[in-house]
């Protein structure tokens, strides 16, 4: 469903659900961040789009179970909202969209309350997901 409310068809993607541990390993790995995150992204960019029927392999999506579980008890939601978020904004981050600007993180956080709408998910009760609230802190004026 993600992946059709972005309009990508013919594409392949994996999705590794993990504990704290691995996706550390993962982390200081990929990102020299050596501590858990919630989910991390790894884009293949392969495959041609130009050939039709052939499915392009978009990349892996990693989410920490152990982490989800962590969030649903602090915002105090369920499992599966929790899952959806973290599953959307990780297919986002292989679509290219990212959060390392305030008007980027406004993108990516639109593109995903639109999708999470699709599963049913009210947007005011995302609140606790959306990073540009990272950014508060460095409004001018």
């Amino acid at each position: 469903m993600i992946l059709s409310a972005l309009g990508c068809h013919d594409v392949e993607l994996s999705i590794l659900l993990t504990d704290n541990r691995e996706i550390a390993h993962l982390n200081k790995t990929y990102r020299s961040v050596d501590e858990p995150t919630d989910v991390l992204s790894f884009p293949m960019g392969n495959g041609d789009p130009e050939h039709e029927g052939i499915p392009r392999i978009l990349g892996d999506v990693v989410i920490s179970i152990e982490m989800a579980m962590e969030m649903s008890e602090r915002y105090n939601v369920p499992l599966e909202t929790v899952l959806d978020v973290l599953l959307t904004h990780g297919v986002l981050h292989l679509l290219g969209y990212d959060h390392d600007t305030r008007d980027n993180a406004r993108e990516m956080d639109e593109r995903a309350l639109e999708i999470l709408r699709l599963f049913g998910h009210m947007p005011e009760n995302l609140n606790w997901y959306l990073t540009e609230s990272w950014y508060e802190d460095d409004r001018e004026g």
